[in-house]
């Protein structure tokens, strides 16, 4: 996907480096691609969407994890909640640099993209 989405649009060369790192890291562990959405940009995996992007800043970007449960006991996700009248958690996840891509953030992208989860 080129800059075109509004989320993207007009976002300093850092922040598109960032998509980029993510998005070729989620590709690494299998991600079938991106869709564009209307307020944020879905992960696609085989089972749905994986992961969504929803705020790109000047030198960050916010990703969302979808669970059917809560993963606690981690030190990537910055917030956990439940999602009200709806059997998911999201999983917050805020990448800084590259090197945010590491072998957790791998696992969990790994587990996101599992059918059923």
């Amino acid at each position: 996907m080129s800059d075109t989405h509004p989320l993207l649009k007009g976002k300093s060369s850092e922040a598109l480096a960032l998509y980029a790192a993510f998005l070729d890291a989620f590709k690494q562990e299998g991600a079938t691609g991106e869709e564009p959405l209307k307020s944020m940009i879905a992960i696609n995996g085989r089972g749905g969407h994986a992961a969504y992007v929803t705020q790109v800043g000047k030198n960050f970007i916010h990703a969302v994890f979808p669970f059917p449960r809560a993963f606690p006991d981690n030190l990537c996700f910055q917030k956990i909640a439940p999602v009200p009248g709806q059997q998911q958690v999201n999983h917050h996840f805020r990448m800084l640099s590259a090197d945010d891509l590491n072998d957790e953030v791998r696992s969990f992208m790994r587990r996101a993209l599992e059918p059923g989860e």
